[in-house]
């Protein structure tokens, strides 16, 4: 065997998500509706479907290693300069790169607890010194994360606008307030996933040359390309610079970046896909009230039902629906974890959600 570093031998090999196909490998059979992943079920733009096909007799080359087609569009799409711009394997890929650069063994970062676990596993994984503050009602609390960086002196300050596993959203003002509160020697990394999902007002300008912040987004949600692994980065420019010292310069293919260039072209799709997620939202909603239940306002593409108990009644809800061969998941932390999380689907999706939740509520008030 290698002799692995005393931090990696240190850590559990576990994966933060367990995945439906994996379910499905144990169960032995197919989910019926995938809602529980956070994917966009209406797909890409059919021009990115076709711009990858097109691509695809090519993928014997590597990408491009700037990705310099890309960045271009993007800084034209946002009004900025390509420099303040990085690209690379999705948020996840670019989380991993930015905790890489800022953290070692004893660092401080500081996030929510219950938010979006990746980011803590890339802190583990370089021996950062985790640190969370409880959530505000169903919400990040900007004030109590901003207050916890300056007191433990971190490096690093973790929020995502809208939340994930929540779907609440904060305003651009108290976004704008956040940043501006940022102790010296620390950076806000704001995941904005779901942002295209949002109303307007929920975003502050974008300042590229503010050191303060790092501002994340992603093909994967909104556009539907969530395969495909495409995520950018907005920040200063020595920040975004810096991380040609640890990138992947290949870790993008051919095809990813083909989509994304045609997906970012083909606004009219995104807004067709925003006006039936939140349609989509409003009938997950309803299912929900049938049943006596309340959902958390979401500004994203899924929806926390309030199970209106602990998280073991929550937990007997989710494995009803497993049963019922529809694929769900829950938030991890209390309270958070009294709800169930649903994806929005396609029409057939929640139609087979609306047919089954009644009897899964159902045999959890039985069981309970």
């Amino acid at each position: 065997m290698p002799k692995y570093t005393d931090l990696v031998a240190s850590l559990p090999a576990t994966v933060p998500f367990v995945g439906p196909e994996t379910q499905e490998r144990a169960r032995g059979r197919a989910f019926a509706a995938r809602l529980g992943a956070n994917e966009n079920v209406f797909g890409p733009s059919p021009l990115a479907i076709e711009a990858m096909a097109k691509a695809a007799g090519d993928t014997w080359m590597y990408g491009d290693p700037e990705n310099h087609d890309l960045k271009q569009a993007l800084a034209a799409h946002h009004g900025i300069g390509a420099d303040h711009i990085v690209v690379g394997e999705g948020i996840d890929g670019l989380l991993g790169y930015l905790v890489r650069m800022i953290v070692e063994p004893g660092v401080k970062v500081v996030t929510s607890l219950g938010a979006y676990p990746t980011f803590n596993f890339h802190v583990a994984g370089y021996g950062g010194d985790l640190i969370t503050v409880p959530y505000n009602g169903d919400h990040e609390d900007p004030i109590a994360l901003i207050a916890k960086a300056a007191e433990t002196g971190a490096r690093l300050v973790y929020l995502a606008n809208p939340d994930n596993p929540m779907g609440t959203v904060h305003s651009a003002q108290t976004l704008q307030q956040m940043i501006d509160a940022v102790p010296d020697g620390c950076l806000l990394v704001l995941d904005e996933a779901y942002l295209e999902f949002a109303p307007e007002g929920c975003a502050p300008p974008i300042n590229p040359v503010d050191p303060k912040v790092i501002r994340m987004r992603t093909f994967s949600k909104a556009y539907g390309m969530a395969g495909a692994r495409v995520g950018y980065a907005i920040g200063a420019m020595n920040l975004i610079t810096a991380f040609n010292k640890i990138r992947n310069h290949f870790g993008m293919c051919r095809m990813s970046q083909a989509g994304a260039l045609a997906a970012l072209a083909d606004q009219e799709y995104l807004q067709q896909t925003v006006a039936q997620v939140t349609a989509g939202r409003g009938r997950i909603a309803q299912i929900a009230a049938a049943q006596g239940l309340s959902v958390v306002p979401s500004a994203t593409n899924f929806v926390a039902i309030d199970c209106g108990q602990g998280d073991a009644f929550a937990t007997s809800v989710l494995q009803n629906l497993i049963t019922k061969d529809i694929f769900v998941r829950m938030p991890f932390v209390a309270p958070q974890n009294r709800c169930i999380r649903v994806s929005v689907g396609r029409k057939a999706d929640l139609d087979l959600l609306e047919a089954a939740f009644p009897g899964a509520f159902q045999a959890a008030k039985q069981a309970n």
